[in-house]
């Protein structure tokens, strides 16, 4: 990916681009990306940010989403993406990958690898699905202690530090609000309030919780299914989909791969496919010869005023 930092435009201050769009208050809509591909595709489309979802990344590698993954491989994640795109790469960080001082090292490294904010938990490890049964809570003043450390270890003052509860599916709503209030107390910068399961427990959430908000809009989850409009409408900053983009990939494949079967050949899928030129543009194919072919003229001709003088 250094490639691409060497051909591509100089890449902005992503972390200050999320702050000043969520100023704004419209929502923003992040697609979950699960690879650099997936993420310069949703960049090519328009969108202003990517979510990379633990569960997403976790899947690709195929691993259940129960804290199986490291802070290592999540960060190596981060950073390909991170280098392939230039709008901002907000990183699903789970737990912190431990207590305040590992929530220190992991903001450091998340940071140093391109992330433009950081989400953090209110699970124990090993954490589980946000939207599924058996979810245990830390104490909040101990979350309280991890986003605080967060705030304190970033060096670019901002990044965004959001503050993920799962309190409603385990100790109740009113919980939650609580949690929720007292992390923006000790500095988190956007509250997300996993798995609420009705759209007015959403409404009721954001007239409650004065602060930045991030709704998860996951299919087959708890929640119901809302569109970002009416989420804006809500008060809602940001509006995140996990694993979409993932779903509708494995849904394609496992289509493509059956009618292959079924057909003996790929001949009817082809209009269904990415062409070698749609994939070309995406990656910049182009770019990169043209820059080989710079580097070879170049050096050419210096060759050859340095022989023949």
């Amino acid at each position: 990916m250094v490639w691409r930092a060497v051909i591509m435009k100089k890449k902005v201050d992503t972390a200050k681009f999320l702050r000043e769009e969520l100023e704004k208050n419209k929502i923003i809509v992040v697609p979950g990306v699960f690879n650099p591909l997936s993420a310069m595709l949703v960049e090519s489309m328009g969108f202003k940010a990517v979510y990379v979802s633990g569960a997403a990344v976790t899947a690709s590698l195929g691993l259940p989403d129960i804290g199986l993954i490291t802070m290592d491989e999540m960060v190596r994640a981060v950073k390909y993406i991170a280098d392939a795109v230039d709008i901002p790469v907000i990183v699903d960080a789970d737990t912190g990958y431990g207590e305040a001082m590992n929530v220190v090292r992991a903001v450091r490294e998340f940071e140093k690898a391109g992330a433009a904010a950081i989400q953090i938990e209110d699970q124990v490890l090993p954490k589980k699905c946000g939207h599924l049964a058996g979810k245990k809570l830390i104490d909040p003043l101990e979350m309280a202690k991890k986003i605080k450390a967060a705030t304190e270890a970033r060096t670019n003052p901002d990044l965004v530090i959001i503050a993920r509860t799962d309190a409603r599916g385990v100790s109740g709503f009113e919980d939650a609000v609580k949690r929720a209030k007292i992390y923006l107390e000790v500095g988190a910068d956007v509250i997300f309030p996993e798995a609420l399961e009705s759209e007015e427990e959403f409404k009721e959430f954001a007239e409650r919780v004065d602060a930045f908000l991030l709704a998860n809009m996951t299919e087959f989850g708890k929640s119901p299914i809302i569109s970002f409009k009416r989420l804006e409408e809500m008060g809602y900053n940001m509006a995140i989909y996990p694993v979409t983009l993932l779903r509708l990939a494995m849904a394609c494949m496992r289509e493509g791969l059956i009618k292959l079967m079924e057909d003996g050949s790929q001949e009817k899928m082809i209009s269904k496919m990415f062409t070698r030129k749609e994939l070309y543009h995406l990656i910049h194919y182009n770019e990169y010869e043209d820059f080989d072919k710079k580097i070879s003229d170049e050096v050419e001709e210096g060759v050859r005023k340095v022989w023949i003088g």
